[in-house]
This record gives C-alpha cells, structure tokens and sequence, in this order.
C-alpha cells in the first residue's frame, strides 16, 4: 500500500539531490555552523524558540573554530563579512506561560543590537489558541533543514547522552538534563517549496514580500555522522488551523500522513515523540489491530518518563489513559505494543534523557520526521511541517529500505546505550524486536526502560479536574471562548479545581 498522496497527505512529492536525516543537536547544530558559513544570498530559520547566546559548536570544534560560534554573533558576523547577505528570523510570539523559559527582549536583542541585514520578526498569524511550531532553516535556496530541534537553550547534546557533560550548559553556565532530538536536511529543488513556504509566512506575519532567488553557487552537504537516505524524492507535509485573516485554509495533511502510514503496516510501527494524546493516532493503532486477517504487528513507542509540570499535568492524563487502552487492545488481539523511556542510573536515581523527536517509521519502507507531535494540536491546530520518505516497491528500493532500517537500529542502540558498540545490527532485525527491547529493559542497570505513568496522575479528584482542561488545552482544531467557558465553568466549585482552571487559561493564552 503506498503511503504518500499528493494533495491528501502531503502538498507535493519534490525533487531532491541529497536528502538524510541528522540524530541529536550535536550534528544538527555543527551542520548548521558550517552550511550558514558558506551563504551568500540569504538564511531562513522559522521556530518555535530561539536563544541569542547558544553556541553552535562545543569542546574542540569550538576552540578549533576561527571566530564566533553562538547563534547570533555568529549570524551577525556572517552579514559582516557577506555584504549581500540577508538573516530572516521569524519566531512563535509566545504565550505567557512560556516567559520564564525565553530570552527576554529579543526584539530588540534580533533587531537593534545586529548588523542592520538581521531581520527578526515574531509571528501570531495563526488561529486561536494555536502556536508556530514549524521548525525549518533554509540556506541560499540550496540546503534546508526541517524537523524538530530549535537553536535554543537546553537542547544541545550528543548522542551518548552521558549522565555528566560538561558541554551540556547553558550560555550562563547551568547544567542542564540529556537531550534527543532529530532534524532532516535535503538540498535540490525540494528546498525552493520550502523558500516558499517561508516566504508566505513571513508575509502573513505581516513582514514584506521577500524575493529571494536561488543563488548560484552550490552547496553540498556531507557529514560521515548523518543517515542519508538514497533516493530523489521527499514529501513535504503541513498541519493548518484556518483563520479569516489573513484567509488562510485548514490543512490537515499530517494528520492523514500518521493515519495512513499506520494503518498500511504489516510488520513493525515504531515511533519517537514527545506526547503521545492524539485521538487520529490512538485510534488508527486500534484499527490496525482490530482490523482481521492481518500480520501480527510490533508497535513500539519512545516516549520521555517524564514531562514538565504543566506538560504532564494537562497531557499526561490522557496519555495514560490512551496507553492503558492500547495495551488492552494489543493484549486481546494478539498484538505487541511496548511503550519506553531512556534514562542513565546514578547512584541509585535513574535520570532521564528528554525525548523531543517527532519521528514515524513503519515497516522500514516509510519515514516521516518534522515538527508534529502525536498530539491532537499538531494534528490540526498549530502550525506544522513534516517530510517523509518512502519505498513504494520495497523490491525495487532496496537501498532506500536499508538505510532506513540501519537508522532504526541505531536510534534503538542509542536508546539502549549500546550505541557505537557494535550493536546496532541486531536492533535491525525486525523478529522478535519487542521481546529483546524487553529484555534489556527488564534489566534495572540498562538505559533502555518500560515507560511507567506519574502515579500521581491515579488520583480521582485529579483526574476529574484535569479531565475538562485536557480538551481545551490539546484541541485539533480552533476553540471558540464558549465551549472553553462552559468546559470549564462547571469544575469551579472547588478550590483546586479553580487554579487548575486558572493554570489551563494561562496555557492557551485566554
């Protein structure tokens, strides 16, 4: 069954020249230093969050770099030494609840402390309630970069995730917990739909019409730690919430992308995210599993063990509770689902490794990774930008089927622990994977773990305050005051139920 139909789950299947996938920020960031080094006409980068100070490189790249390498003294140098180079930087304008975790004034830190061709806007263009969480950089029309990871505080890492890292801190010098995290890169015309999309969002913020040609020169990518994928085309697919004005139309291309991907698989479905409340997904597992006369499926699921607070109090209910029904559905079907997390021991304490990758493998013929959470907001209501890769004929892609399996096995051997060990073949067989995985997380010293929910979330009264702001907090689609007030209204009698309300108001910017 092929998975990718323009105009349905994807806007279009696009040309490319060199397209993979880059693990954790480590490469991401690196790839990014030196690909932005090399523009001459202009870098995009559209985000949720960006961070003025955080250094691109770290440990001996760092001391071996010839000049700056945080984020923007570095992209003001390049305009510097670039006299026809343009930065446009456009980020989510945030809602209050984010504040203590942003860098304050970057209006002014962007716009009125750089070389005057650094152009920073924020952007609240979209429907109500909703957030920009596209995640793309794009260089010269030559080389673009989508998936998950923000140039931000507290996401660098490599991919050993060591429990003590002294590269791991922030640009005032705190610590900060292990990070994983994936983002894609593709060069050829496919990045020309991606110029575009930047384009228009820019003008939809209310920004000018920019021109932005292809420059001349080209710009290869090659990096002996990205996963490349063999082939010459690339699905781009979006989320849209509609809005009045500017008129934009819903899109919902992501949402049919996860459906269909898994409701084709025959073997193996194995997913990396930071959420897992999506009422799509939840219910295209229970389909594939109750659907007669197909092949028994491995389902496995990398989740975080934990969330931050106001994450894991309004998402992690209905995690719990759509997890717990999987497991059920599997049981009595005869199906395998394994849910994990990751973490290191430390005298006695285990500490976890945050898992922010957004990542849909299936049968190793098919790959999407982006900026979409497996939750209901990423399937309809905020902004959001995936691309897929897929062997239509596994018969006559072998290539392409190889290198996305040889991913899988090293994202599962980095998860492990066991990554550069020699190991990574055997997470690549397909047999019998849940019952190994199993087995090394039935261990207590191994970093691989069954994921196990907050048992706080257990609680009845809990669990009857936190149900109503769950909804309005993770909708798929716009909504209105109404529904919110009357969702709501109705659990103010008592006291806890009330700053629950309150904190679920200041989450969805009311």
């Amino acid at each position: 069954m092929t998975v990718l139909k323009p105009g349905l789950n994807c806007m279009e299947i696009c040309q490319t020249t060199a397209t993979g996938v880059l693990v954790d920020a480590c490469d991401y960031y690196r790839a990014f230093y030196h690909t932005a080094g090399k523009a001459r006409r202009y870098i995009l980068l559209s985000g949720w969050q960006f961070d003025s100070e955080v250094r691109l490189l770290r440990g001996a790249e760092e001391a071996n770099a010839a000049g700056e390498v945080s984020f923007l003294r570095y992209l003001n140098h390049l305009c510097e030494v670039t006299p026809e180079l343009e930065v446009y930087i456009l980020a989510w304008d945030f809602s209050a609840v984010f504040s203590l975790e942003r860098e304050w004034f970057q209006d002014i830190i962007f716009n009125w402390t750089t070389n005057e061709r650094v152009n920073f806007r924020f952007d609240s263009t979209h429907a109500s309630g909703a957030t920009h969480h596209q995640k793309f950089v794009i260089i010269d029309g030559r080389i673009g970069f989508v998936g998950g990871m923000d140039i931000c505080s507290s996401r660098w890492d490599d991919r050993y995730h060591a429990i003590d890292n002294p590269e791991r801190i922030d640009a005032d010098g705190t610590p900060y917990g292990s990070y994983h995290d994936i983002q894609s890169y593709h060069t050829g015309p496919v990045v020309r739909v991606l110029v575009d999309l930047f384009v228009q969002r820019w003008l939809d913020s209310g920004g000018e019409a920019l021109s932005l040609a292809t420059a001349d020169q080209q710009i290869t990518f090659e990096d002996p730690q990205a996963f490349p994928m063999p082939t010459s085309e690339v699905a781009v697919s979006r989320t849209q919430a509609p809005i009045l004005e500017p008129r934009l139309k819903k899109i919902d291309e992501i949402r049919q992308l996860f459906v269909e991907a898994i409701i084709s698989a025959d073997r193996l479905i194995y997913l990396e995210n930071q959420y897992f409340s999506s009422q799509a997904i939840y219910w295209a597992l229970v389909a594939r599993m109750t659907t007669p006369d197909r092949p028994r499926i491995q389902i496995i699921l990398i989740l975080p063990d934990r969330l931050p607070f106001t994450e894991e109090l309004f998402l992690g209910l209905p995690q719990m509770k759509m997890l717990r029904s999987l497991q059920q559905v599997a049981e009595k079907t005869g199906h395998a689902l394994s849910v994990y997390s990751t973490a290191l021991v430390d005298d006695g304490k285990r500490k976890m490794t945050f898992i922010h990758s957004k990542l849909l493998l299936v049968d190793d013929r098919f790959l999407t990774v982006g900026s979409a959470n497996a939750t209901n907001r990423s399937m309809g209501l905020d902004t959001e930008l995936n691309v897929s890769w897929e062997a239509a004929d596994p018969a006559a892609q072998p290539e392409l089927v190889a290198a996305i399996r040889r991913l899988r096995g090293s994202l599962l051997a980095e998860h492990a622990g066991l990554l550069g060990k020699g190991d990574e073949q055997l997470f690549e067989k397909v047999e019998d994977l849940s019952c190994r995985l199993d087995c090394l997380a039935d261990d207590r010293e191994a970093r691989l773990c069954r994921y196990e929910p907050d048992p706080d979330l257990e609680n009845p009264s809990l669990q009857q305050a936190l149900e109503p702001v769950s909804r309005v907090v993770d909708p798929e689609k716009p909504v209105d005051d109404e529904y919110i007030f009357e969702s709501l209204s109705m659990y103010e009698t008592k006291t806890f139920a009330k700053g629950i309300r309150k904190l679920g108001q200041l989450l969805i910017g009311l």
